[in-house]
């Protein structure tokens, strides 16, 4: 475990508090990631469509309150980039190189978000407010904890192996890597016609992936795993990996089914692998 920090944070003998976290964590995603792949999708992007109210579906919705998409994922994001805005401001919560970067990286990943749902996607149909409020609430909670368990390592002996500029790197990749295939999507939606607005990507990582803004949001997951070093922010960064996972083989087959001329040499989410 030389990568990781020694206790109270991490896995030889974390604090009550820190275990409860990651067990809440791992078990949420790990529920989350399952239900993907059963298809029971929350109810959001091509799986939220143009529901009505009294319209069932995976994460809820059954006479739910509905929210433009664009608000509601607003309504996901805005509130992890305040919070993480705001550690900047509480005294203590930030100490040292490593949790300034970490809390940064939180707030530039949220703040691009937002900054994509107010000017670079297009969106369509609606979203059920529950749906909103429980993604929201996990990236909310994990985002904080992930700030605040780097709290608790401050002052410990670094670990051995120090991963923070290379996942200061990984992060920069994903986070550039996942805008860019953001932004081939905006301009690959369709003004119209009878597929519901959409067409099959192309550009970038597309020609081999379904779903390639997935797989760099992971490596931007893992990047701040390699920043933090703590044992949640890879629990974090693993559970995200699967839940994605899961949405990439759900969305392929939402593509395959809907257009017949949908390649088969392009995966779900790892080039020429899966």
């Amino acid at each position: 475990m030389a990568m990781l920090w020694p206790s109270p944070p991490f896995l030889y003998a974390p604090s009550p508090v820190v275990a409860s976290l990651t067990a809440a964590c791992a078990a949420t995603l790990a529920f989350l990631a399952i239900s993907e792949f059963r298809g029971a999708n929350l109810r959001y992007s091509k799986f939220g469509g143009r529901a009505k109210k009294g319209a069932g579906g995976g994460g809820g919705g059954g006479g739910a309150l509905l929210l433009p998409s664009r608000v509601g994922m607003l309504v996901i994001y805005a509130p992890a980039l305040a919070a993480a805005l705001a550690s900047f401001f509480v005294p203590g919560a930030v100490e040292g190189a490593r949790a300034r970067i970490l809390a940064a990286a939180v707030a530039v990943h949220f703040l691009k978000r937002v900054l994509e749902v107010l000017f670079v996607h297009r969106y369509s149909g609606s979203m059920p407010l529950g749906t909103a409020l429980l993604i929201s609430s996990c990236y909310l909670f994990n985002g904080m904890a992930m700030i605040y368990v780097q709290h608790l390592s401050h002052g410990l002996p670094e670990p051995a192996v120090d991963l923070l500029y290379p996942g200061v790197l990984a992060f920069a990749v994903g986070i550039a890597g996942n805008f860019y295939h953001h932004h081939l999507l905006s301009r690959l939606r369709a003004d119209g016609g009878d597929k519901g607005h959409y067409k099959i990507p192309r550009g970038g990582l597309f020609e081999l992936v379904t779903c390639p803004h997935y797989l760099f949001e992971i490596i931007g997951f893992f990047g701040f795993a390699m920043i933090s070093q703590t044992a949640y922010a890879l629990v974090v960064a693993v559970g995200t990996a699967a839940y994605l996972a899961g949405r990439s083989y759900t969305t392929r087959k939402w593509y395959a089914a809907k257009f017949e001329e949908f390649p088969a040499r392009v995966r779900a989410l790892v080039p020429y692998v899966w």
